[in-house]
């Protein structure tokens, strides 16, 4: 079965348990942007705890805007922000060093449109787990889609209504707030390393 999905920035666990699990994979690209979702956002375990990275968009004064069409604020150094907050994070994980020299250019690059920045990411994570990923694109928009043909997953696009819980695995603090479900892939590829995909072969999501 064919599964649809949004591409997201450095997408959440269960995003990604979908992507490797999926028979065949679609990316939904005809979609209008909606904010406060993660096609411009990612979750990481800081030394306080969850931490939100948001990546700034020019506003524009058209009711919808295609995602595609999404272009990036440059006036502000969220690169810079974001890798040193990763950094905070990760620096002491068992598998950030391993990977540190592949992921830094992906934040010293300038990115003009959102979605190329977030196939970026995702070729950015093929390369960490080494796994490539074969996908197509939409070519228009359905709201509503004939699920015994395709897998709808674009919810899981808005983090604040994706109830998966997954398996625990070591975090860098959980000792100090315990296990925190469902962050940024990079949480567990930075823990777990190699070990990354047998996990998200192994998990179960559901999407409402």
């Amino acid at each position: 079965m064919n599964t649809l999905l949004h591409p997201s920035y450095f997408p959440s666990i269960s995003h990604f348990v979908a992507i490797v699990q999926a028979e065949e994979l679609t990316f939904e690209v005809e979609d209008n942007f909606q904010k406060q979702t993660n096609r411009n956002r990612t979750y990481i375990y800081s030394p306080n705890g969850i931490q939100l990275l948001n990546i700034p968009i020019k506003h524009s004064n058209k009711s919808h805007q295609k995602t595609k069409d999404i272009q990036i604020e440059t006036d502000f150094d969220w690169q810079k922000q974001h890798f040193k907050s990763l950094e905070a994070a990760y620096r002491s994980s068992p598998f950030f060093e391993f990977f540190e020299d592949d992921i830094r250019p992906f934040f010293e690059k300038e990115h003009r449109f959102l979605l190329d920045l977030n196939w970026e990411s995702l070729a950015l994570i093929e390369k960490c787990l080494r796994q490539k990923i074969a996908y197509q694109t939409t070519t228009e928009y359905f709201q509503t889609i004939d699920d015994s043909q395709i897998k709808d997953c674009r919810a899981l696009i808005n983090g604040k209504k994706d109830t998966n819980s997954f398996e625990t695995y070591t975090q860098v603090f959980d000792d100090k707030h315990g296990f925190l479900n469902n962050l940024s892939v990079l949480d567990l590829i930075f823990n777990e390393g190699k070990f990354a995909m047998d996990y998200l072969k192994n998990q179960t999501i559901i999407v409402l």
